[in-house]
């Protein structure tokens, strides 16, 4: 593509990749017995959780529900405070709050943008033993925290781990024995949950799972998805007949279709050409900004990602942190390029600050969020499309608009 060509359609920041097995897999279910509660979703449960190493994997509606089932399987309450970073979706803090729990939260670590271990030592240190409950870490833009490292540190403060790990199917980090640990596989966190929105890695429309190794939670889990009902004969109090259920919990009505759940298998059978194809495309995008001043990209333990091999990055997202954010912004969407902000500050949102967070509560966030962009990062993103999006970087930064 010559430098002074045009890209006629846009380029998303993200977007789904659809094929005929996909779309032959959902109608296959569509001409089947069952269109809900029917074998699929056992068996795209089953398949994830060998696929993160978890032994339970329970698939719900979206990655919200898997963040509230979580909270309400651990027993969020009124008295409950939990800690999390203000650099996510805003769900991975609302959770808390639907159960009724305090959200607090701590500043990011300003080369990763993950939660910074070191503000959350200091929260924790802040308060008295017992004060806070829990930890919500998360693997963002498909950037795996150090769970070993925040679970030493739960374990000391006696809080459970839910990991958001929607960003991060198929990452991983190295513990100190230099093992790989996959995200979602329960070695270190409580529970863990990932998301089937369209931009993320595997795609149903909507949809969710939550991964565990704890089989308590896990049959809570199962309990709270369905409305709190039960046909076990073995935990029912009374039983009447074939026919008979109870409602033993408040729960809700959190299932997925059994037709999302087969497109959800389809998917995740190519999850390791997709991810494998995410790291190649950041490899790229690295080597194009490694000599760029203006243009700062997010690193893994202090090591720039990309520049040594596999870190174990998932790349849901590509970050970029430049000065003039809006007017790059601003140029890339006139050639349409539509890259993306993520996230702004959940602090700073009007109902958190209801909740009395202020805006200069956490810098090192807000100096992110003022300076982010998410670049095109999918796999279908063709290599002309690519270069295309780093050629119109690259002429903002030398020349402006």
């Amino acid at each position: 593509m010559s430098s002074n060509s045009e890209h006629k359609s846009p380029i998303p920041y993200g977007r789904q990749h659809i094929t005929e097995e996909d779309i032959a897999a959902v109608v296959e279910t569509l001409q089947s017995d069952y269109l809900t509660q029917g074998p699929k979703v056992a068996e795209f449960e089953q398949a994830f959780a060998k696929y993160v190493g978890a032994k339970y994997a329970v698939a719900v509606s979206n990655g919200t529900a898997a963040l509230h089932l979580c909270t309400m399987a651990l027993g969020v309450n009124a008295e409950t405070r939990v800690i999390t970073t203000p650099i996510t979706f805003v769900a991975s803090a609302n959770c808390v709050r639907y159960c009724g729990g305090t959200v607090y939260f701590a500043d990011i670590d300003p080369a990763t943008a993950l939660l910074d271990i070191e503000k959350v030592r200091a929260l924790l240190q802040s308060k008295p033993k017992g004060y806070f409950h829990g930890l919500i870490p998360v693997d963002f833009a498909g950037n795996p925290v150090n769970l070993e490292a925040f679970r030493e540190l739960a374990d000391e403060y006696g809080l459970w781990i839910i990991e958001d790990a929607a960003h991060s199917p198929g990452g991983y980090f190295h513990d100190s024995q230099g093992n790989k640990q996959l995200c979602g596989n329960g070695q270190h966190a409580d529970l863990s949950i990932f998301s089937f929105h369209p931009v993320k890695h595997i795609a149903t429309g909507e949809g969710g799972m939550v991964t565990t190794n704890n089989e308590e939670l896990y049959k809570k889990l199962l309990l709270y998805r369905t409305h709190g009902i039960t046909r076990d004969a073995e935990l029912l109090e009374e039983n009447h007949g074939g026919w008979y259920m109870e409602m033993q919990e408040l729960g809700y009505n959190y299932r997925i279709p059994d037709m999302l759940c087969a497109l959800g298998l389809s998917q995740l059978a190519r999850a390791d050409a997709g991810l494998a194809r995410r790291k190649g495309i950041a490899r790229i995008y690295d080597e194009a900004f490694e000599d760029i001043n203006e243009v700062k990209v997010l690193s893994t333990n202090g090591v720039v990602l990309g520049k040594t091999g596999d870190t174990g990055h998932a790349y849901h997202l590509y970050v970029i942190r430049i000065q003039d954010r809006k007017g790059l912004y601003d140029y890339l969407r006139e050639h349409n390029i539509l890259a993306q902000v993520h996230y702004i500050p959940s602090h700073t949102m009007p109902y958190y600050r209801q909740q009395g967070y202020r805006n200069g509560d956490f810098p090192v966030a807000e100096a992110y969020y003022s300076e982010c962009l998410s670049l095109p990062m999918y796999p279908s993103l063709t290599d002309e499309e690519q270069q295309y999006v780093i050629e119109q970087v690259k002429k903002f930064v030398s020349h402006g608009k």
